[in-house]
């Protein structure tokens, strides 16, 4: 209970209002639910002959109120019997019984409808926070966890704490205060019989609690096994060509089919715990019945009773009414630890530390700069504190306006390098400086602001041609995004398409070729206009006839840019004013194309390698 309260406060709070009025509600629908069955009872008596007492009506104060309350409602019952008699009496008593349990009905679906912006908010409200974080978490933490895995929690788990815990608290609400006002009614009526119920109510609780212990843990490992299911459709989505290229179609479906049954297993043992809640609390809810039932009826029989026939039957109405809510209350604590295993699996992600800090003082960053240059001064990063260091004591001064490359074999730690400077990972040890300045003391905005990326994989949107090159530009007009297309060479293409600069691109760009979604990629940076350019093999995956158009665009792009650009072909930077070559995350080589080449080392190899 005290994981749920927590959960509650972090999340129902904003919407405390709406609690509020569910309990009002509930208080209402409480009262009326207990006056309109004991305004029956005088009735009872008169019916049965058991009353043939004269009542006087007795002016009403708080000293006594119980006495004078019988009093007088009996007294008003002898009135209507007096004057319209006994059929007329049970039928306008009918109709108010029918009246009252109209405005109890009607409180209770108020205090139910007023919970439904709390339920539909918090969930809104979870999903939001996890989308948030996972967009502001290091580029680390996606590529650790598996997309079907997040994907599973933003939906399964956001999707089962609204069953489970927003579902539940409508119940939190009203069962405990029908069962207060039930309680004090049962002690009003006869505190004897109530004390025998008291003394046998705990063994329901107890066997109820003993059923619902594990169900936490078991519905956690349920959950878990959803996460797989959603990551192995996730991979078999992205991988799909080369599954059929391999002809591996039966092996990802034995795959996910033993996966999907893990599921279904521990989805069977949790559902199964579940469904016993409800047989298990009536049987034991009835057995508590019968029990209060024989000790009532012994003392009426024994002419001992505290209590006379009519009222035993009120009592035994009300005695029930509580033992329904109790039921509720069982069906909840099995509820309420699955939503807390779902919890617990999206705090994983709410919980992540962001190692990427904003300054507390940030330094201003105009958008104009570099200035000067950019600076690696003895740069080290590793991906976590156990991990082998990646790079290595780099040093690298990038001028302004000017193009550095950085070439050399798979995994010598280009990209990683390059991934340091928008801080999407924060060096290990050593700086990056811009114009003399840690980039730590930049706000994040501010320093992404002035990088534009052109990156290997062209990382397009289900969206128009329009809104992928006009993607992070703020009011970007037409005239603005032609002219960034036309640079690109982007522009006839675009235009022969279905609906020109409306026309959908596809999921990541699934209608265009590989050298049409690079040319958007280049627009997209035109179009930001940044004073950084950073170049990750632009042109690596592209035919002969798309590679020089993009080249083309590339070099129109990188006029009067500092650029950082990485290549596997060489021929596309022989232009650049300084080649790094890094091996094993060190740079081993620096200098021109035509110095590289005369020094015989590395570079040398590397360019008579794609010479052959």
């Amino acid at each position: 209970m005290k994981d749920f309260l927590k959960v509650l406060r972090r999340f129902a709070m904003p919407y405390k209002r709406y609690m509020i009025g569910a309990v009002i509600g509930n208080m209402l629908s409480a009262v009326l639910n207990v006056f309109s069955f004991m305004s029956v009872l005088p009735m009872l008596h008169m019916l049965f002959g058991m009353d043939t007492t004269a009542y006087e009506f007795q002016p009403w104060q708080w000293d006594g109120i119980k006495d004078i309350a019988i009093n007088n409602l009996y007294y008003y019952t002898t009135v209507l019997i007096g004057r319209y008699g006994h059929q007329t009496t049970l039928l306008i008593i009918g109709i108010f019984l029918c009246l009252t349990t109209f405005l109890k009905t009607a409180s209770y679906f108020f205090s139910s409808a007023v919970m439904v912006p709390l339920r539909t908010g918090v969930v809104r409200d979870i999903r939001i926070m996890v989308y948030s974080k996972v967009l502001h978490l290091p580029l680390a933490f996606v590529t650790d966890e598996r997309r079907g895995d997040i994907i599973a929690r933003m939906s399964g788990d956001v999707a089962e704490v609204e069953t489970s815990i927003t579902s539940s608290l409508n119940m939190l609400i009203k069962d405990p205060i029908l069962i207060i006002f039930y309680f004090f009614t049962l002690v009003f009526v006869s505190w004897q019989l109530t004390l025998f119920t008291v003394l046998v109510m705990p063994g329901l609780i107890w066997v109820m609690g003993a059923i619902g212990r594990k169900l936490k843990a078991k519905s956690l490992y349920a959950q878990n096994k959803w996460s797989e299911t959603m990551s192995q459709l996730d991979e078999m989505l992205g991988g799909l060509r080369i599954i059929k290229a391999f002809i591996a179609e039966d092996k990802m479906l034995d795959r996910f089919s033993r996966v999907n049954n893990e599921f279904r297993d521990a989805s069977n043992r949790v559902a199964i715990r579940q469904a016993s809640a409800h047989p298990v609390s009536e049987f034991l809810g009835t057995c508590i019945i019968v029990l209060v039932l024989w000790f009532g009826g012994t003392l009426i029989f024994s002419n001992k009773a505290p209590i006379d026939a009519p009222t035993f039957i009120f009592y035994m109405v009300i005695l029930y009414s509580v033992i329904n809510p109790l039921k509720d209350l069982s069906k909840t604590s099995y509820q309420i630890p699955k939503g807390l295993a779902s919890m617990e699996r999206i705090d994983k992600i709410l919980n992540t530390e962001n190692p990427i800090k904003e300054p507390l003082k940030p330094h201003a960053l105009a958008p104009s700069q570099p200035n000067e240059s950019i600076v690696f001064r003895n740069v080290h990063f590793s991906y976590s504190n156990n991990s082998l260091e990646v790079i290595h004591g780099v040093d690298l001064t990038v001028p302004k306006g000017k193009t550095i490359a950085l070439v050399g074999q798979s995994g010598s730690g280009k990209s990683t390098l390059v991934d340091l400077l928008p801080r999407y990972h924060d060096v290990t040890d050593g700086q990056i400086l811009i114009d003399g300045i840690d980039i730590r003391e930049f706000r994040i905005h501010d320093l992404r602001s002035l990088i534009g990326n052109v990156n290997q994989e062209a990382i397009l949107f289900n969206d128009t041609f329009f809104n992928n090159i006009a993607f992070g530009v703020e009011n970007a007009t037409m005239e603005q995004v032609v002219e960034a297309a036309k640079i690109a060479n982007a522009h006839e293409f675009i235009m022969q398409s279905e609906q020109g600069y409306d026309t959908y691109v596809g999921d990541r760009g699934c209608r265009l070729s590989g050298g049409q979604r690079q040319r958007i990629s280049i627009a997209r940076a035109i179009l930001k206009n940044p004073p950084i350019l950073i170049l990750d093999e632009a042109t690596s995956a592209l035919d002969t006839e798309s590679e020089r158009l993009v080249q083309e665009a590339l070099e129109r792009l990188m006029k009067s840019r500092t650029t950082i650009a990485i290549a596997h072909r060489l021929s596309t930077i022989k232009n650049a004013d300084e080649i790094c070559v890094l091996h094993e995350g060190r740079i081993v080589e620096r200098g021109t194309h035509e110095q590289l080449i005369q020094q015989g080392g590395y570079y040398k190899h590397l360019n008579d390698m794609q010479q052959l």
